[in-house]
């Protein structure tokens, strides 16, 4: 078994190391999880978006409810995205078995089995990755990716997509452009790249297809996370690398700075630890380690801390806590253990999004009650809801929810959209989500 598990992480171009990592017993087992988690790492049955979500079924089969995957008439404005009620099954895509969905505020993409990428939604600075800035109400194939093995989508009409060889590609809007009030209360105006990687003329506003970052074409990328205005990848050797802008700590190098050429951070380096998974949110960043610890940065508290850091420091309050999944958006992130338990925390907000039952400020990870002893296995988060999976595909939601969601009709009115507190499943529903590992 640990010739053929050997074989298997070689095919895929993993790193297996010559010696046993720290506190593994046997390789079979230590093969084995590690080819567990890759495989739940590279696969998202769930992502959620500000007014609708998207669901992958058992079969694979691609299911949107909000306002994207369908098209209605094609005669409309092609940048008004359509309402729809439940989780629906896209009828252009049933044909076809996707293994990953990423969404941000504007738009969508999904991977299928077959290494294919789809895009739609709105198209503006080339986020669709179509060589164009035109809107797709339905899913299209990106045709100059082929073999990818992860995708992401990042709030500020930003995209990438690692393929099969570890090669990062990233295309949408180059230039970030933020305002923020000074002592005087006087509005100033930030600018600076969002993270594509690669150098472009300062004039450039977009990047209309996928491009390789040619910077990481020494190390094979295996994962990778979009923020507002900078870009998070880790590489199967262990070492995270950001590049950007941002004013509030997020790149981890100690300082606020404008990177934009991929560079290490040296502060995890010195962990002497091996990482595999990285998140970020507007304003903070999450890696993961090989042994599930939690190291958090940035301004916002999203961070794990309580408080702003410049530079990544393990989250205290998951010690004892072995981390698998991490997750992060806007404001808000979120950890599953290795037991299948949630935690939730965020800086700001509603708070509706934590599953705490009672709304209130909770800057630190605190485990999610009221799931039933569902062990989690998926998990999506943003800054107005979240979604989670547990092994058996059984969908829990809570936070605010658009008023077309009609399967969380739990929760209360509030305006065009229903509040949930607390955990609920979806009855309707039930997603492809892998065991924990």
């Amino acid at each position: 078994m640990e010739t053929e598990l050997r074989r298997r992480a070689e095919a895929r171009g993993l790193d297996v190391g010559a010696s046993l990592p720290e506190g593994a017993t046997s390789w079979v087992a230590c093969l084995l999880k590690r080819d567990g988690r890759d495989t739940q790492m590279r696969q998202a049955p769930l992502a959620v978006g500000h007014e609708y979500n998207i669901f992958l079924d058992k079969e694979g089969r691609l299911l949107t409810c909000g306002r994207l995957g369908h098209a209605v008439d094609p005669d409309a404005d092609s940048n008004i995205l359509r309402k729809t009620g439940p989780p629906t099954l896209v009828p252009s895509m049933q044909a076809r078995r996707i293994v990953s969905v990423a969404t941000s505020k504007y738009h969508c993409l999904a991977l299928s089995a077959e290494g294919a990428v789809y895009s739609w939604g709105e198209g503006a600075y080339g986020a669709l990755g179509h060589g164009d800035e035109g809107a797709r109400e339905v899913p299209t194939r990106i045709e100059t990716l082929s073999y990818i093995e992860r995708i992401a989508a990042g709030p500020n009409r930003t995209s990438a997509a690692v393929d099969e060889t570890g090669r990062l590609f990233t295309w949408g809007q180059a230039r970030f452009v933020d305002e923020e009030e000074d002592e005087h209360g006087e509005l100033e105006e930030f600018e600076g790249p969002t993270g594509l990687g690669y150098e472009l003329d300062e004039e450039t506003e977009y990047q209309l297809t996928p491009k390789q970052v040619d910077a990481l074409s020494q190390d094979r990328v295996v994962g990778v996370a979009l923020a507002n205005s900078f870009t998070l990848v880790v590489a199967d050797a262990g070492a995270v690398f950001s590049f950007g802008f941002s004013r509030s700590g997020g790149l981890g190098h100690g300082f606020s700075e404008t990177v934009v050429l991929p560079r290490r951070i040296e502060a995890l380096m010195q962990t002497r630890r091996r990482f595999v998974a990285v998140a970020a949110g507007d304003h903070h960043a999450l890696a993961l380690t090989e042994e599930g610890e939690l190291y958090g940065w940035g301004d916002a508290c999203a961070n794990g801390h309580g408080c702003g850091e410049r530079t990544p420091r393990r989250v205290t309050a998951l010690f004892g806590e072995r981390v698998e999944l991490i997750d992060a958006r806007h404001d808000a992130s979120c950890a599953v253990t290795e037991k299948g338990e949630l935690f939730t925390w965020s800086s700001s907000g509603c708070m509706c999004n934590l599953g705490h039952r009672v709304p209130e400020s909770q800057d630190t990870p605190r485990r999610v009650e009221g799931l039933g002893g569902a062990r989690i296995a998926a998990v999506a988060i943003c800054g107005w809801h979240t979604l989670a999976a547990d092994g058996d595909g059984v969908v829990w939601a809570f936070g605010v929810f658009s008023t077309h969601f009609v399967d969380l009709n739990h929760g209360y009115p509030s305006g065009d959209h229903i509040v949930v507190t607390a955990p609920t499943p979806i009855p309707t529903l039930r997603v492809r989500a892998l065991k924990s590992p």
